[in-house]
């Protein structure tokens, strides 16, 4: 089963060495829309003053994403803040609020928050959204894959629209739909870079 993580759970979390020393918090994450994968984190100091720190944290420097901490090799793993956030400083905020559009042009819903594979690629495997009254009358909150995203932008979010057939109602059994989901692309879509090995999904 793959294991993961919404990215507002990784919000304040712990950032701890092996060594055992706590070095800072989770501030935000962020990735890299177009390869969909996690690039790094923000940091900010430990308590309830401490304001954002120059340093960040680069996915390719976390050891371990635990439920309870994140946890780096050491405290040399931290680098200068724009080079886990990039030139355009763009993070997983500004997809959330953005309306979800199927590539037949169906709006299915809006982005709630950013769902991350929490293994060593750190990739963007899918959203939890809140349900459009078109596709889902109780209009709940609901996970979808990513696919091969067309767009992740302020503007809107754009998904396979065989991806509305894998929807989870909790994080625990998304897993299990996201694995059908790469599944029935690899078979429907062969050659599809969603379903190549070490591929964004």
């Amino acid at each position: 089963m793959i294991p993961l993580v919404l990215a507002s759970e990784l919000t304040k979390r712990v950032v701890v060495t092996l060594g055992g020393e706590a070095v800072a918090q989770i501030r935000d994450t962020v990735f890299d829309a177009r390869a969909g994968r996690v690039t790094g984190f923000t940091l900010s100091g430990r308590g309830l003053l401490a304001g954002p720190l120059k340093e960040s944290l680069p996915f390719s420097g976390v050891h371990a994403i635990g439920p309870s901490a994140v946890m780096i090799p050491s405290e040399a793993s931290l680098e200068e803040r724009e080079l886990a956030v990039g030139a355009d400083g763009s993070g997983h905020g500004q997809v959330i609020g953005a309306p979800v559009l199927t590539d037949q042009g169906t709006e299915i819903g809006t982005v709630l928050d950013v769902v991350i594979e929490t293994g060593v690629g750190g990739r963007v495997v899918g959203f939890e959204i809140a349900t459009d009254e078109t596709m889902d009358r109780r209009r709940r909150k609901a996970f979808i894959p990513r696919g091969e995203t067309l767009a992740v932008s302020g503007r809107a979010l754009v998904v396979p629209a065989h991806a509305r057939h894998f929807l989870a109602d909790d994080l625990p059994s998304f897993g299990a739909q996201v694995e059908a989901f790469r599944a029935h692309t690899a078979q429907q879509y062969p050659g599809s870079p969603a379903t190549e090995a070490g591929g964004p999904a």
